[in-house]
């Protein structure tokens, strides 16, 4: 079943493709199915653009990606990556291309007005239970052939069919991450990555009266306390005004069983996350909803999960090895210094993440 992509998909009573959550993953999903000339509905509970914690930093790739959709983004490029440590500091530029510094809710609203041109439905209601047929699947009283869950880092639909993977129980170990914006002109065309012994502080320039701050730290520690950690970021955001409110996010670490049962697909952090550690939260995103479409519209749903642990492999070796790494103080206390050394090394590494 198939349609052309200006043709509203009102006129089917089984859609080819639903997806559960609006966010810029689920959206990307959506317009995706669109391209592919697949009917496509988006079911998400939340009205307008869905702000959430986020660094929001989009990779070069990830910016390849939403030019492959179509959409373009505002705010502001930035070269590459920089880490600091109070002491001594390691930078590489992106071989690549700039990435680009944007509000969560104005990526959001470019992805939106994107599939509002493609003709993509929309329902407001929220998906309680998914149930499986030989052909169809039915949320939120829309039946399709596929449904796509991209509802984020603790995806209600990856629980319901019971795809979360039992968690590590060691006591200290859970990440969060929180944000907030400041009123302040960019400092850097770098996002800067300042380390603590205990977290790290990420700060994107957004626009050029914006930064993002963002910190992964331990559960139960307070936005404002985590910043004291961070002497040399604190007096570049002296005397600048907090704009928004702190946002959390976690525990980060999430696992899963499978990113495939049946009829469903899972997407983004609903395919199951590492950390934010290396900031390539959306980029892999995009990729996993890429992958899930095309199996879809080539009728080859088996080759999701092969395309899905392709496509995301890098990033989750990457980061896993790095936050292993660095969960011990002394190997966390020489990252800054080593990648000062060897910087060669340490621009192969970026270079690889974006």
């Amino acid at each position: 079943m198939s349609l052309d992509p200006l043709q509203s998909p009102d006129v089917l009573d089984v859609l080819d493709v639903l997806v559960v959550g609006g966010g810029p993953v689920g959206l990307a999903s959506a317009i995706e199915a669109r391209l592919q000339h697949l009917s496509v509905a988006v079911v998400e509970p939340r009205d307008g653009p869905i702000d959430k914690a986020c660094g929001e930093g989009l990779m070069p790739s990830a910016l390849r990606s939403l030019a492959a959709l179509g959409v373009e983004v505002p705010g502001r490029p930035f070269v590459g990556i920089r880490y600091l440590d109070g002491r001594r500091e390691a930078q590489a530029r992106f071989r690549a291309g700039p990435g680009r510094g944007v509000r969560r809710t104005s990526l959001q609203a470019a992805l939106s007005r994107r599939a509002d041109e493609l003709g993509v439905e929309r329902l407001r209601a929220q998906v309680r239970t998914v149930d499986q047929g030989r052909e169809v699947v039915t949320a939120a009283g829309r039946s399709a052939r596929w449904l796509i869950a991209a509802d984020g880092l603790h995806s209600g639909v990856r629980r319901g069919l019971g795809l979360q993977g039992i968690e590590e129980s060691r006591r200290g170990t859970a990440r969060y991450g929180l944000r907030r914006h400041f009123s302040v002109a960019p400092w850097s065309d770098y996002v800067e990555v300042h380390w603590s012994p205990q977290a790290e502080a990420y700060a994107t320039p957004i626009a050029d009266d914006l930064v993002g701050v963002a910190v992964l730290t331990r559960a139960g520690t307070a936005y404002d306390e985590a910043l004291q950690a961070f002497p040399a970021l604190l007096a570049r955001l002296r005397g600048a005004a907090p704009v928004t409110d702190v946002r959390g996010a976690g525990p980060l670490r999430q696992r899963v069983t499978s990113v495939r049962q049946g009829r469903v697909l899972l997407v983004g952090d609903a395919a199951g996350y590492v950390d934010a550690l290396t900031g390539e939260g959306l980029a892999t995103g995009f990729a996993s909803a890429r992958a899930a479409v095309h199996s879809l519209a080539a009728g080859q749903p088996q080759r999701y999960g092969p395309a899905w642990a392709r496509e995301t492999r890098r990033s989750r070796m990457l980061t896993t090895g790095l936050l292993a790494l660095t969960r011990h103080e002394r190997p966390r206390s020489l990252l800054v210094p080593v990648a000062a050394r060897l910087p060669a090394g340490f621009a192969a590494a970026v270079d690889l993440l974006a």
